[in-house]
C-alpha cells in the first residue's frame, strides 16, 4: 500500500529530529571532552606531552585507565598527542556502567550474595592487575559506605564509583562554562584525519581575491556579513554567507549524457567508504589506465546493493566525490587534473579529456552524512542453525546478508570472486591475505569458475567457519561488524557493539582512594575469564558503511580500472582537497591580515572552506557557524578552531544541509585568535 502524505511528512519529520538529537549528542561529547582536556591543558591547541597527562584528561572524562591501556596509546614512538588524538581514545574507551562493574565482581561473588570477604579482596587486589599495598587496600576496605562486618558490599561500592565519576565530569564542564579564559578555549581543535594542515607551493594572486564580505560566489547564492559573534576577533575577521534553496541541493548542474555515449567503452569498478570507531574514513583507491587520448566520462554514487524484502536503503544520501590525480615518475608525485563537481541527485561526475597515461582515482566523502546513529536493536540475528540430523547451516536471513556483501566486495561485477578481491575482504575482517597456496586449497574445497570464487563458495566458506568453531559465530560476527553491518544485520544502520568490549575505567580524583587500581585488578580478573572470552572481544572494531560505484567511459579507448589500496586518503587526498578548493573557490583576504586567505566553494550539495597561512608564522583560525541554518558540518561543532602552520593550507570544514528539502543557510565567520 502506497504511503499517505501524512505519513511521508510524519517520517520526515522523525527523521529530521532523530538527526538533530545526534548531532546534539555529538556536541555534548565533544563538550565533555574539552572540558576533561582543559582540566589539564591551558588550550585545546596544546598537545598531551606524557603518559601522566594522559591518564591525568582520561580520568577528567570518567575513564579508569589502566597502565595496559595508557600504553596502547602512548608507544615508544608516541612524542604528543593532540585534541584530536584525545577525542578519538574517548570514543574507543568508554565509561563503565553499573551492570558491568557488577558483572565483574560477579565473577569473585561465585554464591551471588552480594559480598565479597576482605581476606578474598586483599589477595586479589595484592597479586593482581596494577598490584595494590596492603595498606592502599585496607583504605578501601575501612570506608564505611560499603563495609560490612568485613566483607564489601559491592553493589554500594559501584555506586560511589559511578556517582565520583559523573561528579568530576561535571565539575570539569561547570569549569569550562565559568572561567571566562576556558570558554575562549571551547573552541577546541575537532578535525578530520585528512584536514592536516598540507604544504603546498604558494599560489598566485587571483582575480577572485575580494576584501569585501558581499562578493558573490555564484548565480542564486549570496553572501552578507554575518552579526557579530562570539568567536569575531576585532583584529582580523571575515565573514561569508551562502543561501542554497531546497530546489538546488541536489541538483546544481545535470550530467547529460548525449547519444554518441552510447559507442563509448566502459569499465566499472565498485568500493566502500568505512567510518571507524576512532573517526577516521577509509576507502579503495584506484589506477586508472589510458593506453592513448580521449574524451572521457566518470561518475561515482553510492552503490544500491539488492535489498532483501523489507530492508530499506538509507545511504543514498552520503555524499560521493572523486579527485582524477595524473601519475608522472613516481606514485608520490601526482597532480590534480580534476574532480566529480557535476551532480545529478546521488550521483557526482566529471568530463572532459585525458591524455594517455596513469592516472589514480581518490574516492571522498565529506563525513558530514557518514556518521553513526544510535539505534534501539533488541536481540542478536541468528547466524547459524541445526538440522535435525545436528548438521550446521546458515539461517536465511545470514545467506542473504553474505550476498548483500558479496555484490559489494565483488568489485568488477562479474559475478565472481578473484583473488585481489576476496583479499581486499580478507584485509578489511582480518587483517591477513590469503596466498596463492591458501587459495589452491580453496579451488580443491569450495566451488570457483576460472579460478575465481563463486557465490556458492563464498556460502560455503562463511559456512565452514561456523563448522571450525562448533556453532560458534565469533568470526562471522567479526566478518559482519567490520563490514558495517549491526546485530540485526542491517547495514543501512551503524552496527552497535554486539559484544562487550576491553575497557578501561575512571580513577584518581575522588574521596575514595585508589578506586583506579582496585577497578584494574578486579577487570583483568574478569576478562581473563575463559567463559566471557573477552580476549577475543576487545579485538572487535566499529565501522559503518557506505558501498558505491565508480564508471568509466571513453571515447576512443577501451579505460582500464583497478583498485590498489584500502585505506585512508592520507596526504594525496588532503592535497586534492585543498587544491581543488584554491582553484575553483572564491577566496577572501581575512580582514587586518593580508597573509590569512579564505576560500570557499561549493560544489553541488556541499560547501567547503579552505583556510591558507602565506605567514612565517603559524595562525590559530578561530570559525564560528552559529548563524548557519539548517546545516551540519564535518566536525561536528558549531563553534572550533584550528591552527595553520607557515606557509600551508588546509580545510577548514565541510557543511551540507540538515535537511535538503527546506532552504540552508550557511554563515560563516573566520577569526584570529590570540
Amino acid at each position: 500500500m502506497a504511503s499517505t502524505p501524512g505519513n511521508q511528512k510524519a517520517t520526515h519529520l522523525e527523521n529530521s529530529q532523530g538527526k538533530k538529537s545526534q548531532h546534539a549528542e555529538e556536541a555534548i561529547f565533544y563538550m565533555n571532552c574539552r572540558a576533561a582536556y582543559l582540566t589539564v591543558l591551558k588550550s585545546s591547541l596544546e598537545n598531551i606531552k606524557s603518559k601522566e597527562q594522559l591518564s591525568l584528561a582520561l580520568q577528567q572524562a570518567g575513564r579508569n585507565p589502566s597502565q595496559k591501556t595508557i600504553n596502547k596509546y602512548w608507544t615508544s614512538q608516541t612524542t604528543s598527542l593532540n585534541f584530536d588524538d584525545f577525542c578519538a581514545i574517548l570514543k574507543k574507551e568508554k565509561p563503565a556502567t553499573k551492570n558491568e562493574l557488577l558483572e565483574a565482581f560477579g565473577k569473585i561473588d561465585t554464591d551471588k550474595s552480594g559480598y565479597i570477604l576482605h581476606d578474598e579482596l586483599f589477595k586479589i587486589l595484592t597479586t593482581r592487575g596494577d598490584k595494590m599495598t596492603w595498606e592502599e587496600v585496607t583504605s578501601i576496605t575501612k570506608q564505611a559506605d560499603f563495609n560490612c562486618s568485613d566483607k564489601l558490599d559491592y553493589s554500594k561500592f559501584c555506586e560511589l564509583y559511578l556517582t565520583t565519576s559523573e561528579q568530576c565530569c561535571k565539575a570539569a564542564r561547570d569549569r569550562l562554562e565559568t572561567d571566562p579564559r576556558l570558554r575562549q578555549q571551547h573552541f577546541g581543535n575537532q578535525t578530520e584525519h585528512f584536514s592536516h594542515g598540507i604544504t603546498l607551493p604558494v599560489s598566485k594572486a587571483s582575480p577572485r581575491v575580494s576584501r569585501k564580505t558581499d562578493h558573490k560566489l555564484a548565480k542564486g547564492d549570496s553572501r552578507a556579513p554575518s552579526r557579530p559573534s562570539s568567536a569575531q576577533s576585532s583584529k582580523a575577521s571575515t565573514s561569508t554567507t551562502v543561501t542554497v534553496s531546497a530546489s538546488s541541493s541536489r541538483n546544481t548542474k545535470l550530467i547529460i549524457e548525449p547519444d554518441t555515449m552510447k559507442e563509448w567503452q566502459c569499465a566499472q569498478s565498485k568500493g566502500c567508504f568505512y567510518l571507524e570507531e576512532d573517526g577516521e574514513i577509509i576507502s579503495h583507491k584506484y589506477r586508472l589506465h589510458l593506453p592513448q587520448r580521449s574524451a572521457v566520462c566518470v561518475t561515482i554514487k553510492p552503490f544500491t546493493v539488492p535489498q532483501a524484502e523489507g530492508k530499506s536503503c538509507r545511504w543514498l544520501s552520503v555524499d560521493t566525490a572523486l579527485f582524477i590525480l595524473k601519475e608522472n615518475e613516481t606514485q608520490e608525485n601526482l597532480q590534480l587534473v580534476s574532480f566529480t563537481e557535476l551532480q545529478n541527485k546521488e550521483v557526482f561526475g566529471w568530463r572532459g579529456e585525458l591524455g594517455a597515461g596513469v592516472y589514480w582515482l581518490l574516492p571522498f566523502t565529506t563525513g558530514c552524512r557518514l556518521r553513526k546513529v544510535k539505534t534501539q536493536i533488541t536481540g542478536e540475528a541468528e547466524l547459524v542453525w541445526r538440522d535435525e540430523d545436528g548438521e550446521l547451516a546458515l539461517t536465511r536471513e545470514f545467506r542473504a546478508t553474505l550476498l548483500e556483501i558479496f555484490e559489494t566486495i565483488d568489485l568488477d561485477g562479474n559475478g565472481l570472486l578473484s583473488l585481489e578481491e576476496y583479499n581486499f575482504f580478507e584485509l578489511r575482517t582480518s587483517g591477513e591475505k590469503c596466498d596463492q597456496e591458501a587459495w589452491a586449497v580453496c579451488k580443491e574445497n569450495f566451488e570457483m569458475k576460472k579460478n575465481e570464487l563463486t557465490r556458492q563458495g563464498f556460502l560455503d566458506l562463511n559456512l565452514m567457519e561456523a563448522n571450525d568453531r562448533d556453532g560458534d559465530p565469533w568470526d562471522l560476527w567479526v566478518t559482519l561488524l567490520s563490514l558495517g553491518y549491526n546485530k540485526a544485520l542491517e547495514m543501512t544502520e551503524p552496527q552497535e557493539r554486539a559484544l562487550l568490549q576491553e575497557r578501561a575505567f575512571w580513577g584518581g580524583f575522588s574521596p575514595v582512594r585508589n578506586f583506579r587500581k582496585v577497578f584494574c585488578a578486579l577487570f583483568q580478573l574478569w576478562f581473563l575469564a575463559p567463559a566471557f572470552a573477552f580476549q577475543r572481544t576487545a579485538q572487535l572494531s566499529n565501522a559503518s558503511a557506505c558501498p558505491f560505484v565508480i564508471d568509466i567511459s571513453a571515447e576512443r579507448c577501451k579505460p582500464r580500472i583497478k583498485a590498489i589500496s584500502l585505506e585512508a586518503g592520507g596526504s594525496q587526498l588532503s592535497r586534492a582537497v585543498c587544491r581543488s578548493v584554491v582553484n575553483k573557490g572564491e577566496a577572501k583576504v581575512l580582514d587586518g591580515s593580508e597573509n590569512i586567505f579564505i576560500y570557499t566553494y561549493r560544489s553541488g550539495s556541499r560547501i567547503t572552506s579552505v583556510i591558507e597561512n602565506k605567514s612565517e608564522n603559524k595562525v590559530i583560525i578561530h570559525v564560528n557557524n552559529e548563524q548557519s541554518k539548517n546545516c551540519l558540518n564535518n566536525r561536528g561543532l558549531a563553534i572550533f578552531a584550528v591552527e595553520v602552520a607557515p606557509k600551508s593550507m588546509m580545510v577548514s570544514q565541510h557543511v551540507m544541509a540538515l535537511n535538503e528539502q527546506e532552504e540552508w543557510i550557511y554563515s560563516c565567520v573566520h577569526s584570529l585568535g590570540s
